[in-house]
């Protein structure tokens, strides 16, 4: 089922001001959509919104076309997994996934059925007769995603469903959802602040902030076409690098004078009516040449390393305390306290305006 936003707007009762405004969005049939975004910024909003379980202020949502600003939770056809897993403690797994066919009154053999097909996909039948308490937190997490499958919705809805697993169990479920996902086909829209989350498992991101989209697109996109500087920050572990400067004759020249960047032809063609004009140049850290032979290069040296087993994290600070973020490969050899020279990879550097912090490039 295909899920619209147009123009959808939330102000609560007692607030000045709107908690979301002017919201546009398309998410397609089938499609996997993680709406990603900081604490506070209205992703859970959106998502209740699309449950029924808030109202809406302005605007109009649309399931295939059709309005359902005032359409009942139970009558909107999706199923909602929570990051408390919500499970009836004194109910076995069986009679938990079971619970919402059996209210709605459907006959023992299809109920049977579904919960037992679900338990096959989700590889949980071994502890149906189990009690949620007896079980552990990916297994419950199971257990829940089985309750909502049992259903059989237009839509599903996740909010924060991974948010209370430990590491190791996190990555494991985003595989698990992914195959889930190919499994069904079910249109999927999924909340996170998590951008691992979202990188690894969408076939489309929204990331939020402030009650606004920053952008909406396909993962390769927010990291390699960030639109602004908050998505630059937001995507990308460790984050990306801004530096602050000007363009002066066809060269950009940080505010410190220490890093000089002559932007390929492309670029410089964009650059040009920010000639004497502040520029924010962003680089990720894997994205770092070594400084032999190059001709724009800067010297920094390196505070702490991270070994990381197939890459080392480089801490550095150039000769005015500016930290620059540098990742290598795990086999080259750095030490703490040395001095190193480092150019650019002049095909992935970022500009932005820094008056508006919009992308020129």
């Amino acid at each position: 089922m295909k899920v619209e936003f147009k123009n959808i707007g939330k102000k609560y009762e007692g607030r000045e001001d709107f908690t979301l405004r002017n919201i546009n969005l398309d998410i397609e049939d089938k499609e996997f959509c993680v709406i990603l975004g900081p604490s506070g910024c209205g992703k859970t909003t959106l998502l209740r919104m699309v449950a029924g379980l808030n109202s809406i202020t302005e605007g109009d949502l649309l399931f295939d076309g059709l309005r359902v600003n005032k359409v009942a939770p139970k009558d909107r056809d999706i199923a909602m997994v929570f990051q408390s897993y919500a499970l009836y403690p004194h109910m076995t797994v069986y009679e938990n996934m079971a619970f919402s066919l059996s209210m709605r009154k459907e006959r023992k053999k299809v109920i049977h059925d579904r919960v037992m097909e679900a338990a096959e996909v989700l590889q949980i039948k071994d502890y149906l007769y189990s009690k949620p308490s007896d079980i552990s937190g990916g297994q419950r997490q199971r257990v829940a995603l089985g309750r909502a499958m049992v259903r059989k919705p237009s839509v599903f809805l996740m909010d924060e469903p991974l948010s209370n697993l430990d590491a190791k169990l996190r990555e494991h479920m985003r595989v698990e959802l992914v195959r889930l996902h190919k499994t069904l086909g079910t249109t999927s829209i999924y909340v996170t602040h998590d951008q691992t989350e979202a990188m690894t498992m969408a076939t489309k991101i929204v990331l939020m902030n402030g009650g606004k989209i920053q952008q909406a697109g396909k993962p390769e996109e927010f990291y390699n076409k960030p639109h602004n500087i908050f998505v630059a920050k937001f995507i990308g572990s460790p984050t990306m690098n801004l530096i602050k400067g000007k363009m002066s004759n066809g060269m950009f020249i940080s505010d410190d004078k220490v890093i000089k960047i002559k932007p390929n032809n492309n670029d410089l063609e964009l650059l040009k009516p920010y000639e004497n004009k502040s520029v924010t140049v962003g680089l990720r850290p894997e994205r770092f040449t070594s400084g032999k032979g190059l001709e724009d290069t800067f010297e920094c040296t390196i505070d702490v390393i991270e070994m990381l087993g197939k890459e080392k994290i480089l801490y550095t600070k150039t000769k005015t305390d500016k930290d620059i973020i540098i990742s290598t490969p795990g086999h080259h050899v750095y030490n703490e306290g040395e001095r190193h020279s480092f150019g650019f990879d002049l095909s992935a550097i970022h500009f932005f305006d820094t008056e508006t912090e919009i992308r020129i490039n």
